[in-house]
């Protein structure tokens, strides 16, 4: 073979790659520049917040119809016997769905078909002491809190338990200055304040008019508002561990085992006996406890429970409309201020950045 003299052969005669430095670079690296690499996706945000605020409306319709659930339920049963069939409807309801699907998650892994199933078998956290005490205290805090509630609406009102129940986001951030530490502005302050008047609102219009019973139902409403806030603060701390369905169920069989001995004392009867009753507490437990509570614990995955909080101040406005549609209540001109009192009041509190949980934005 004849051999070519390399000094014959120049550098323009070899054939050069038609690309840049630039060129190389985009390439291989995201133009961070242009932002490029957020717009990769730019509609999954939008779509998961529609979704989150949908499943949130959802909870707030199931939600709203619990005093309407109790009424009729109240017909048969007291109010205590209520909410452990509540419980205990939930528990068997839900924890035979989850049984089931476990044992065909189980059937599935050994058969191959379901591998990841067996991956999260082998590494699941085993639950420390600490979340043993919280999850018993879930059950026992909502069990107080519901049962103060279904008593109160004997008394009074279902618009006015609605609105005194939901002093909840005052006590909730109460809770977190008191036991966790956290400092408030001077605009949840003055919120504090707004909503406490607009409830004492409530409580002179009942003095007034000499219903004596109508104060205590009031009562009782506003004592299971500061239960109902230590039950959120628990949920939310439990939330980083637990999925919702988990926690529910721990609350309703905790809360079924304390309600047991205590209905059966005073109440006597445990389950409903009329078709009514029967139907009533199966909405309990499969639409307000079951859709309801189960969407608004899932949804603090996402949303602090400062914002669950507050986008339940919806709900004594849909269960009055509920109450006047059914029950034929009428809303006077004090307790129609002290609605707006309260709501501006618990909207400017929560409105506030000391009543949003760290790190939450």
């Amino acid at each position: 073979m004849a051999q070519i003299p390399a000094s014959s052969i120049s550098q323009s005669d070899i054939p050069q790659p038609d690309f840049s430095q630039s060129d190389i670079v985009s390439s291989t690296v995201p133009q961070l520049g242009n932002c490029q690499v957020k717009s990769e996706h730019p509609d999954l945000a939008p779509r998961a917040d529609t979704r989150s605020i949908t499943n949130l409306c959802i909870a707030l319709m199931a939600v709203s119809f619990a005093p309407i659930f109790i009424r009729f339920s109240e017909t048969d049963l007291g109010p205590n016997a209520t909410v452990l069939n509540r419980m205990l409807v939930f528990f068997i309801v839900f924890g035979l769905g989850r049984s089931l699907r476990h044992l065909w998650g189980r059937r599935q892994a050994q058969t191959g078909g379901n591998k990841e199933d067996t991956v999260n078998q082998t590494e699941v956290t085993p639950i420390s002491v600490n979340q043993w005490i919280l999850l018993v205290a879930v059950g026992i805090v909502s069990a107080t809190s519901l049962g103060l509630w279904a008593i109160s609406l004997v008394y009074t009102s279902v618009a006015k338990s609605m609105l005194l129940s939901n002093l909840t986001p005052v006590f909730a951030s109460a809770g977190s200055w008191l036991f966790l530490g956290k400092r408030f502005d001077t605009k949840f302050v003055v919120g504090v304040a707004i909503a406490v008047t607009g409830a004492l609102l409530l409580g002179i219009e009942d003095l007034q008019g000499g219903e004596v019973d109508s104060l205590i139902g009031d009562a009782y409403a506003l004592f299971s508002a500061v239960f109902l806030g230590t039950y959120f603060l628990l949920v939310e701390q439990l939330r980083t561990r637990f999925d919702s369905t988990t926690i529910l169920l721990s609350r309703c069989a905790v809360g079924s085992m304390v309600l047991i001995p205590f209905v059966g004392g005073i109440e006597g009867q445990l389950f409903p006996s009329t078709w009514v009753s029967l139907l009533a507490v199966l909405g309990l437990g499969i639409i307000s406890e079951g859709l309801g509570q189960n969407l608004l614990a899932n949804g603090m995955a996402q949303f602090s429970a400062s914002f669950i909080a507050l986008f339940l101040l919806l709900e004594p406005i849909v269960s009055a409309l509920l109450g006047w549609l059914i029950f034929a209540e009428s809303l006077s001109s004090v307790t129609g201020i002290g609605f707006a009192v309260i709501l501006g009041g618990i909207y400017l509190a929560k409105s506030s950045q000391s009543a949003v949980q760290s790190g939450s934005n």
